[in-house]
């Protein structure tokens, strides 16, 4: 009797290849051979489930996409949930989504960084990286709703802060990801402690 596979376990097994790939050596590496040999598969079973490296490269950053906004969302929702010392690091837990804190997050972000670049000159990933640019901007606003509420009647400060701390996070991950040993996770985090101190300090004054 021939063997069932299930068809998303063998996407994602696919999937989690070129993520290796990509984090290892690369985005210019994951070739549908180069991903069906990280997988232990044969290239005609790779085409089975992606008929072109496109549509695999697209697949992929929507998966990495989907990864992260679904944590971020679920972050979101206990930051709602939470007040006090425990609000606040809610806050910090969110925010740490974004980043490599540690082995899982950094695969993450390695590739979602390499996907959001290759974006700028690859038009088929285009529409991706726009999705994943406003799903992570819809997040980030809902917390900035929640951290300076004094701002909800006046839109362009709360955009201008949203867009303060994602260049932040985003640069955050970039030294983390370029300068590990410098830009360490305990780094990355009071970084982040600064920075909400000064959202926090300005929500008080105000």
């Amino acid at each position: 009797m021939p063997k069932i596979v299930d068809a998303e376990v063998r996407r994602q097994e696919v999937v989690q290849a070129v993520f290796r790939i990509i984090a290892g050596d690369g985005l210019h590496r994951a070739s549908l051979r180069e991903v069906a040999d990280e997988a232990g598969l044969a290239v005609g079973s790779v085409r089975h489930y992606f008929a072109s490296s496109d549509e695999l490269l697209v697949y992929s950053f929507a998966s990495v996409v989907d990864r992260i906004v679904a944590r971020l969302e679920a972050a979101l929702a206990l930051v709602e949930d939470s007040e006090g010392a425990e609000h606040h690091n809610a806050v910090l837990n969110l925010l740490g989504q974004l980043l490599p804190l540690d082995e899982e997050s950094a695969v993450d972000a390695c590739v979602w960084m390499a996907f959001r670049q290759a974006a700028r000159i690859t038009p088929v990933l285009a529409p991706e990286a726009e999705r994943s640019h406003r799903s992570v901007a819809a997040v980030i606003g809902r917390l900035m709703v929640l951290l300076r509420p004094q701002d909800v009647d006046n839109p362009q400060a709360l955009v201008t802060e949203a867009e303060r701390l994602l260049a932040t996070v985003d640069g955050l991950c970039m030294h983390a990801l370029l300068q590990p040993e410098w830009m360490t996770a305990a780094m990355c985090s009071d970084v982040l402690e600064a920075h909400l101190q000064t959202l926090q300090a300005a929500s008080a004054r105000a």
